[in-house]
């Protein structure tokens, strides 16, 4: 697995990519619940569900039909409550927060592979690249020379591409401002024509 906290880091790094007008920023906090969500299969593996049960680690939780049916309820939440924003960009947004977990742990360089494809198929799978180094499942293992390897490794590999992607973000909104400001402040057809009738 990797860690809670980068879990969250990669959500917000997300939202930055989305317009303003399309999620406010209180959406960023629900994705970063959302892609930490599916390591709550961690106490039925405690329970018993081992290796390649579906209801072991990085089982059923971890797959895109759970990344889906999250997006859904969690969109059912914000309309519920009338956050602002359009609802397809929260399913989206919230989709994709919830799936980002799972592909993060395929990267991982070990534990059991993902099951993507629950309830299709329990495969599991890692992707054929694994760079990041697997994080301990208790929380006391983060406190170890075990778990400052794994948040270094976690800092390479998901921390600066996140940063480098919400400085993506800020460039393109940026950019995207600039534009419409001299679109808006550039004079008409008729004021020009009308500047130059004697």
């Amino acid at each position: 697995m990797v860690s809670a906290f980068t879990h969250a880091a990669a959500a917000v790094a997300i939202g930055t990519l989305v317009p303003r007008e399309r999620l406010p920023r209180r959406a960023w906090l629900v994705g970063a619940v959302a892609a930490v969500l599916p390591d709550l299969d961690y106490f039925l593996h405690r329970s018993g569900f081992w290796g390649e049960h579906p209801y072991g680690h990085r089982g059923f939780t971890h797959s895109l039909t759970f990344a889906a049916a999250l997006g859904g309820a969690s969109t059912a939440l914000a309309a519920w409550r009338r956050w602002p924003g359009g609802r397809w960009w929260w399913f989206a947004y919230l989709t994709v927060c919830t799936a980002s977990h799972g592909v993060l742990d395929a990267f991982t360089n070990g534990g059991e592979g993902i099951a993507f494809l629950w309830p299709f198929t329990n495969a599991r799978w890692h992707f054929p690249w694994t760079p990041i180094e697997v994080a301990p499942l208790s929380i006391d293992g983060f406190f170890t020379a075990r778990g400052a390897e794994v948040f270094a490794s976690e800092l390479l590999w998901v921390w600066l591409p996140a940063a480098a992607l919400v400085l993506a973000g800020a460039v393109a909104r940026r950019h995207r401002k600039t534009k419409l400001s001299a679109v808006d402040s550039s004079p008409t057809n008729d004021t020009v024509g009308a500047i130059d009738r004697p």
